[in-house]
């Protein structure tokens, strides 16, 4: 399934994963009712990224800041390790971790991944990243399975049983992750065709551009104000490709 981002710039085509259906299937029902039609790109950052579906976009004066605004839902994370941040992909907007544990989509808003082209030292310690944020999130995940064995111990305050158990933890989450961090294929891409490698594994990636990556270039470059909102308001209209 393709999309095309219309904008004043050019068009933009992008192919939908049928890896991500949740995803693709949001996106194709949106575009069909015209949700986006006469939205913004309303956040820019040059180097990185160009945000957009915020219907509270439409219209919007001069001056306001938007990023706020959706339907009523979210969108269970469809974070796959093989869907990446190359240049040119496209992923869903959320909110934090603070907030969204379960790291869920914005209902609307999407971003397009431009980021930068790395050599492999950079890359190498974004692997190691990468690494230790999967480790802490499976030792999340055990740590939450022994809630109230912790709870219990804490009231007990048993800090030996505390240690062995974080400890314990600690290594079923190494074991459990093992030596994961960016494949042979991200690090080729990353060197030559360049992205965004840190968002990796933190937000859904669910399409790429395929078509009008000049027209990506021309929107990150343009010039930005308060909140990264492009001085010059860059609207899009967005139909389904069958």
């Amino acid at each position: 399934m393709k999309v095309k981002i219309q904008t004043m710039l050019g068009d933009i085509i992008v192919r939908l994963y049928d890896e991500t259906p949740l995803h693709r299937d949001n996106f194709v029902k949106l575009a069909k009712e015209g949700y986006y039609d006469g939205t913004l790109f309303h956040r820019v950052i040059k180097d990185f990224m160009v945000q957009g579906g915020d219907p509270d976009s439409k219209g919007a004066p001069a001056g306001k800041m938007l990023g706020m605004g959706g339907p009523d839902y979210t969108i269970e994370a469809e974070i796959k390790d093989n869907l990446f941040h190359k240049r040119g992909a496209l992923a869903a907007a959320r909110q934090g971790d603070q907030v969204n544990p379960e790291r869920r989509s914005s209902g609307s808003q999407f971003y397009i991944a431009w980021g930068q082209v790395y050599n492999e030292g950079q890359l190498r310690q974004f692997s190691k990243q990468l690494r230790m944020q999967r480790v802490q999130a499976a030792f999340n995940d055990l740590a939450a399975e022994h809630r109230s064995e912790i709870i219990q111990m804490r009231k007990d305050r048993d800090r030996a049983g505390l240690q062995e158990l974080q400890d314990r933890l600690i290594a079923e989450a190494e074991k459990h992750v093992g030596n994961a961090g960016l494949t042979d294929e991200q690090i080729q891409v990353y060197t030559t065709i360049g992205g965004v490698p840190h968002l990796d594994g933190q937000y859904t990636v669910f399409g790429e551009v395929e078509e009008g990556l000049d027209v990506v270039e021309m929107i990150q470059g343009t010039a930005t104000g308060r909140g990264d909102r492009p001085l010059d308001d860059i609207e899009m209209r967005v139909t389904v490709i069958e």
